[in-house]
């Protein structure tokens, strides 16, 4: 089961559509963590777990999601109301209380991958706008028998093996 993760587009629509074509027939989910700036209705992000980012001004956008592929409930946040810039433990106690085994959120736009509290935590950076790095990046996660792999992709779809991780489960 894979699923893809992005963030922080903060107004490509075609870019989004590209990724998301070049990845849906391997995908089971779809989620955006925010600030694509686009509206809920876009036909970009028609079939995406989407939630409003502190750049976007859809108010009919959710703050936060739990959705559910295969067998793994995902918790969806942009991050600035959890304060992630300072810290990961209002991300971590939220995921807690609504029984997530993953975590994908935004705003930092800097892409990571970590366990925390035997959740994983995955921010796939920024698709526009990176920071830390000079390319703007995607997750496509995939759970396996053995464990779950977080694989992070450049825009034009090359692996960036040294953010890329494998966690045990």
């Amino acid at each position: 089961m894979k699923v893809l993760i992005m963030s922080d587009s903060h107004g490509w629509q075609e870019e989004v559509q590209e990724i998301i074509h070049r990845h849906h027939e391997e995908v089971e989910g779809i989620i955006h963590c925010g600030d694509s700036e686009l509206s809920a209705s876009s036909e970009a992000i028609n079939r995406t777990a989407v939630v409003r980012g502190n750049c976007d001004m859809d108010s009919s956008m959710p703050e936060e999601r739990v959705e559910t592929f295969g067998d793994l409930r995902f918790f969806i946040s942009h991050g600035h109301l959890l304060n992630v810039k300072t810290t990961e433990m209002n991300l971590v106690y939220r995921a807690a209380e609504t029984d997530a085994d993953v975590v994908c959120f935004g705003h930092t736009h800097q892409p990571a991958a970590v366990e925390n509290d035997g959740r994983i935590l995955i921010n796939p950076g920024s698709m526009r706008l990176p920071r830390g790095r000079e390319e703007g990046t995607y997750v496509i996660l995939e759970k396996q028998e053995n464990g779950i792999t977080v694989q992070f992709y450049t825009m034009e779809g090359e692996s960036v093996d040294d953010l890329s991780t494998h966690f045990a489960v």
